[in-house]
């Protein structure tokens, strides 16, 4: 099934997605995009359903055919700060305010948001996988942060961050139960932990 090209016909609309919010270490970032109307790409689609070398080339080909990009996140202290789900609303927010042109219209993919921008918006479930602009804000997000774990990863390479990009893995785990915790990881999450590392 391909995506759809937008949701309104008129308005000017920004696809909104995030990355980041199920691990265990490192910021959530998120990406918001407008896409031309008439923009089409067969590859297109979500981020997760794409390698990580169609990701990367559907990067370049977005950031180069948008109307306009943005690209924020929020630290993993904001997240034990804040929450997790608060903390991705946040970076949402960081990202549609960096665009270089007002959308009339927002897509936000889930089936929630916390609105700070006073513009309209639509929550649509598994949007990325309904919308280009969505999928194209999903990809973004996702390669912005995998690139940020790459970088950490030099730094950490016990955790295996440039393989697991701090998802929950039975490898990042292990290593959190042999190295313990490095500055990066969200201590809000370590209470979850002690369940997960229970195996």
């Amino acid at each position: 099934m391909s995506l759809q090209s937008c949701f309104s016909e008129t308005l000017i609309e920004a696809g909104c997605d995030e990355a980041g919010r199920g691990c265990l270490a490192g910021p959530v970032y998120a990406a918001a995009v407008i896409l031309p109307k008439d923009y089409h790409n067969e590859l297109l689609n979500d981020s997760k359903k794409l390698t990580a070398k169609q990701r990367e080339k559907l990067k370049q080909e977005i950031e180069k055919q948008a109307i306009s990009w943005s690209v924020a996140s929020v630290d993993h202290i904001t997240i034990d700060r804040v929450n997790i789900l608060n903390a991705s609303f946040l970076a949402i927010n960081k990202a549609i305010s960096g665009l270089k042109n007002k959308p009339e219209l927002l897509l936000i993919d889930g089936n929630r948001f916390k609105n700070e921008t006073g513009i309209q918006y639509q929550c649509i479930i598994k949007g990325d996988s309904k919308y280009m602009s969505i999928a194209a804000a999903s990809i973004l997000a996702k390669t912005y942060r995998d690139e940020f774990m790459l970088q950490l990863h030099e730094e950490f390479p016990q955790y295996g961050w440039n393989r697991n990009k701090s998802y929950a893995t039975k490898e990042h785990r292990e290593a959190i139960i042999k190295f313990g915790q490095s500055p990066w990881h969200r201590k809000s999450f370590s209470v979850g932990l002690q369940t997960k590392l229970e195996f």
